[in-house]
């Protein structure tokens, strides 16, 4: 008998949200730095960080007991600042970065010992999502997904044919009780061209793959342990040892030699080939802020005038439309006749770029790091 999906109320008592909250933000540069990332910055103008941010949206989901962040050393003082009721124990420091497989699978790791049947969810520290109760009905169906097995993303909807992300195509529906628009994925796409990605969307058979995975932690480290075997076998040393005395001196020998890899290529991608991965398609509004042309779309603007983080007084304009002005030194900035232009004023770097161009920050980023230049 086919089951019925009709929705019911979902037990998410062994679900675990696991935030990880690291990398520079170069194309935000010299807005974000090393030492104050962009999930530590209110990039939304609304009074809370990315960070925080992401802390409300999944507290309603998993409690703050069952809420871990694994960042770097460098930012454990900051995150707790900004998360109080964070726990102490539910802090996740990594020595150095080692790239998504290794965070998400050292709280799959942790958390596995804490409690074998747990569903973990990795949510990133620095994106931003409208339509909490879409959010919310995504992750639950996600959960109920993962219990079944299943390697399980949320599938966010293209507004546009982005090249700046990867795809997710998707495949039949799975017909699960409690998750009535999970489907099977056909396969994960790298970011394609302009043309390609038209295309894409011209099917309705795709969506952005926004970088959030939910799956049963011993599931999680089951396929770790077949795809990326160096990875698992440090990950389960460093757990081991994780609540004793030792935590230390086994992290820092294990942790470097761990395999820098991406839980997309660690994981999902070859699991997707074994069918054992399931996507969520999402109607919640989504942007991880990957550049200052996404953040001015984030930010009001007057007609006639560019978008404004900070204080909109110290913005001058005369014949300006678009574009984005951070006044971060406490001085007038002043435009004439330019559109589309995007000012950072910080008080030790002045970046000036168009919108259009806003995705190359980062190459000017490694060519200040090449001249020597302190720029992090």
């Amino acid at each position: 008998m086919e089951d019925d999906l009709e929705d019911a109320t979902i037990d998410l008592s062994d679900f675990y949200a696991v935030v990880p909250a690291g990398g520079a933000g170069t194309r935000l540069w010299p807005l974000s730095r090393s030492d104050r990332p962009k999930f530590l910055l209110d990039l939304a103008g609304r009074g809370r960080t990315l960070i925080q941010s992401t802390w409300d949206r999944l507290l309603p989901l998993s409690t703050a007991e069952r809420t871990l962040v694994v960042t770097g050393r460098s930012h454990v003082d900051a995150v707790r600042e900004q998360l109080p009721d964070l726990r102490g124990d539910n802090v996740l420091a990594e020595p150095s970065r080692r790239e998504s497989a290794a965070a998400i699978g050292l709280a799959a790791a942790v958390l596995v010992r804490r409690n074998p049947d747990a569903v973990i969810g990795s949510f990133a520290a620095d994106q931003i999502i409208s339509g909490r109760d879409d959010f919310e009905g995504s992750v639950e169906e996600a959960v109920v997904t993962a219990r079944r097995g299943f390697v399980v993303t949320i599938g966010i909807a293209p507004s546009h044919p982005a090249t700046a992300f990867g795809y997710i195509r998707l495949g039949k529906r799975l017909r699960l009780q409690g998750a009535p628009n999970a489907r099977r994925v056909l396969q994960f796409k790298e970011k394609p061209d302009a043309r390609t990605a038209a295309a894409y969307l011209s099917t309705g058979d795709y969506r952005w793959n926004g970088g959030m995975f939910v799956a049963r932690a011993d599931v999680l480290l089951e396929l770790l342990s077949v795809h990326a075997p160096a990875l698992h076998a440090g990950l389960q040393r460093i757990a081991d040892a994780w609540d004793t005395p030792q935590r230390d001196a086994v992290l820092e020998e294990q942790w470097d030699a761990l395999p820098a890899i991406a839980i997309d290529h660690a994981v999902a991608e070859p699991a997707a080939e074994e069918g054992r991965v399931a996507v969520v398609p999402a109607t919640f509004g989504w942007d991880d802020v990957g550049d200052f042309s996404s953040l001015a779309e984030l930010l009001p603007a007057d007609v006639g005038r560019p978008h404004v983080l900070g204080d909109p007084d110290l913005v001058v304009t005369e014949g300006v439309a678009g574009g984005l002005v951070v006044p971060g030194n406490g001085r007038i900035v002043a435009l004439l006749g330019v559109d589309d232009i995007v000012v950072v004023d910080t008080p030790d770097a002045l970046l000036v770029t168009t919108r259009a161009r806003s995705q190359e920050v980062k190459k000017l980023v490694s060519r200040l790091e090449e001249a020597g230049l302190h720029v992090t």
